[in-house]
């Protein structure tokens, strides 16, 4: 039986989006760090990033090579909550996150109704 502290890594956080602490969309959860030490499995981190897409087979190794960025990990700590989104406790520029988006932004704010 599961308890409320236990999470199906494959579908309560694999590839859901990042939420900072404003509300703002800032990647997804590319994978996870975990600790197999302890009695039982427990999720020490959770790591973002073109970098981390090498372990998720052929296709995410020809991402990896193609994309730009680096892999950011962010302690579970700073995880506030999980819903349909990870939700964070700080903004995505603390963590070093939104860039890409950010960069995507300038790119089409230009562009009438984008």
């Amino acid at each position: 039986m599961r308890t409320a502290t236990q999470l199906d890594l494959a579908v309560g956080l694999l590839d859901h989006q990042l939420v900072d602490s404003e509300g703002r969309r800032c990647g997804n959860v590319d994978d996870v760090e975990i600790d197999l030490g302890k009695r039982q499995p427990t999720v020490d981190a959770i790591l973002v990033g073109p970098p981390v897409w090498r372990n998720r087979g052929l296709l995410g190794r020809l991402a990896s090579s193609i994309a730009r960025g680096r892999a950011v990990r962010l302690p579970w700590t700073e995880v506030e909550r999980i819903d349909s989104a990870v939700h964070l406790r700080k903004t995505a520029t603390e963590y070093g996150l939104g860039r890409g988006d950010d960069h995507a932004r300038r790119l089409i704010e230009w562009i009438p109704g984008s």
